[in-house]
C-alpha cells in the first residue's frame, strides 16, 4: 500500500498554489540521533530505543504515519502535531524473539518532506544474558556507568584525591573510552583502553588541588566518549565539583577562643510540594557568636535553579544577617546533584557550611 503524506491530499488549484509558495524550510522534521545502539538483551526480553524528534521549521508539522520494517517492532508516538521548535521522544520497541544481531528501521512520514525520515535501532539478543542496570544505573552516551556526576569533597590544598567510575560496554560494538575537555587540575586514566562488547572497565579521575585557585566550590564538566573523535554533548556530559577548604591554621591553640563562631537558624530548607511554575523563598538567620569578625568569603550553589541573597558578608561579634534562598522547582528537579548551598567562612569549626535544599 502506498503511503500518502497528509499534506499531499491537495484539492483545488488555489490550495496547490498556496502550498507551492510556502518556503521549503517552513516545515522540517529532524532526529537528534537517527541510529541508536541498544546493546545487549536477553531472548524474549523486549528492548526500547528513544529518538528525539523535532520540528526545526517555521510552521506546524503533522506526522501522518510511522512505519516499521517488521511486525516485531512496535511504535509509541506521543503526539502527531508539532509546533515550530517543538520536540518529543519517539519510542521503538523490539520484541527480541530472535537470537543474534538485529537492525530494525522505521520511517516517519510527515508533511515536512515528500520523503520519510528514517530511524534505526540495533543490538544483539543473547540466549544467556545478565541485566547490569542495577550495577550501572546511568548511561553516558553509549556507556553504562555507576555515576553521572563526580564530587571531590573536603579537599585541602596539596591533596590528590581519586574517584573511580565503573563503566560497562553493553553495546554490540568495540569501544575505546576516553575523557574529553579535562581542565588543568584533573587527569584521567581509562583501563582497559579498549572495551569489547559486554566488557567492564574503570575510569580514574585524579585531582591536583594545587591547580585549584580560590576556596570553595569549583565546577566543570568533562565528557565520557566511547570512541576517538566522538563529538561532545549533553548525552556524554559528566559534571565535576570540587570543594577546597580554607587554611585554618591561624586559629590553632589558644587563638581559637578569639575566633568567630557562626550560628544558623536552620541547616536544612524544606520547600515541600511545589507547583513546577512557582518560585518560593525561605530565609535563614546567620549570627556571629564569636569574639572576632565572621567573614563569609564564599557563597555558592551546587546546582542551578536557585537564587541567593545575603544581607552582609562580614558580621561583628553579636551581629546577625539574613540569607534568602529562592528556588525554581522545574529546574531543580532536573538537576543531577542534590541541591545545596555552600558557604566558606573563617570560623574554624564551620569553615565549610552546607545548607541542604529539600524539594519533591
Amino acid at each position: 500500500m502506498k503511503i500518502i503524506p497528509i499534506i499531499g491530499k491537495v484539492v483545488g488549484l488555489s490550495l496547490a498554489f498556496f502550498l507551492s509558495s510556502v518556503p521549503a524550510s517552513a516545515q522540517k522534521l529532524s532526529v537528534a540521533k537517527s541510529t541508536i545502539d541498544c546493546g545487549r538483551t536477553g531472548y524474549m526480553m523486549p528492548i526500547t530505543a528513544e529518538f528525539e524528534v523535532k520540528n526545526k521549521g517555521l510552521r506546524h508539522l503533522t506526522i501522518s504515519e510511522v512505519r516499521t520494517d517488521c511486525g516485531c517492532t512496535s511504535v509509541e508516538l506521543p503526539k502527531k502535531s508539532l509546533g515550530p521548535g517543538e520536540k518529543f521522544m519517539l519510542r521503538l520497541t523490539y520484541d527480541a524473539r530472535m537470537l543474534g544481531h538485529f537492525q530494525k528501521q522505521a520511517a516517519i512520514y510527515s508533511n515536512g518532506s515528500k520523503t520519510p525520515v528514517y530511524v534505526m535501532m540495533k543490538g544483539v539478543v543473547l540466549s544467556e544474558w545478565e541485566d547490569y542496570s542495577g550495577n550501572y544505573p546511568f548511561t553516558l552516551g553509549s556507556l553504562m556507568t555507576d555515576m553521572n556526576h563526580v564530587e571531590f569533597d573536603n579537599v585541602n590544598k596539596g591533596d590528590h584525591p581519586e574517584v573511580v567510575i565503573n563503566i560497562f560496554n553493553n553495546t554490540s560494538d568495540r569501544m575505546q573510552p576516553s575523557v574529553l575537555h579535562l581542565p588543568s587540575y584533573l587527569t584521567a586514566l581509562v583501563m582497559p583502553e579498549t572495551l569489547e562488547s559486554g566488557q567492564r572497565g574503570k575510569v580514574t579521575l585524579t585531582l591536583n588541588s594545587n591547580n585549584i585557585h580560590g576556596m570553595g566550590l569549583t565546577q566543570t564538566s568533562v565528557y565520557l566518549a566511547s570512541k576517538l573523535g566522538e563529538k561532545v554533548g549533553s548525552e556524554t556530559e559528566l559534571p565535576v565539583s570540587v570543594v577546597l577548604l580554607p587554611d585554618m591554621s591561624t586559629f590553632d591553640g589558644a587563638a581559637k577562643k578569639f575566633a568567630p563562631k557562626m550560628k544558623l537558624s536552620a541547616s536544612d530548607l524544606d520547600f515541600g510540594m511545589i507547583d513546577g511554575k512557582l518560585k518560593k523563598t525561605e530565609t535563614i538567620t546567620i549570627t556571629n557568636l564569636g569574639q572576632s569578625v565572621l567573614n563569609i568569603s564564599s557563597l555558592q550553589m551546587f546546582t542551578g535553579g536557585m537564587k541567593l541573597t545575603l544581607g552582609k558578608r562580614e558580621l561583628h561579634p553579636g551581629e546577625e544577617t539574613k540569607l534568602k534562598v529562592s528556588v525554581e522547582p522545574d529546574q531543580l528537579l532536573k538537576a543531577r546533584q542534590k541541591p545545596r548551598v555552600l558557604m566558606i567562612t573563617n570560623d574554624p569549626d564551620n569553615s565549610k557550611v552546607v545548607i541542604n535544599i529539600n524539594i519533591r
